[in-house]
């Protein structure tokens, strides 16, 4: 299990929009939010370099912390 911790998250929409935007990416499954702690952790089926999840946050509206 991975985690990262990302800011500017208040919602559930903003919540679906990081587990829509991480499950998106080829390997990472198992996408959970933690509104509260902004803690958002996954697993990954194959090597995926963070920059590709933290883009992949970013892109959704988000900062990774």
């Amino acid at each position: 299990m991975a985690a990262i911790k990302v800011k500017g998250m208040s919602c559930g929409h903003c919540a679906a929009a990081v587990t829509t935007a991480l499950n998106n990416l080829d390997g990472v499954t198992d996408v959970q939010v933690d509104l509260g702690s902004g803690l958002v952790t996954y697993e990954i089926e194959a090597p995926i370099p963070l920059e590709e999840i933290v883009r992949a946050v970013k892109a959704a509206g988000y900062e990774v912390d």
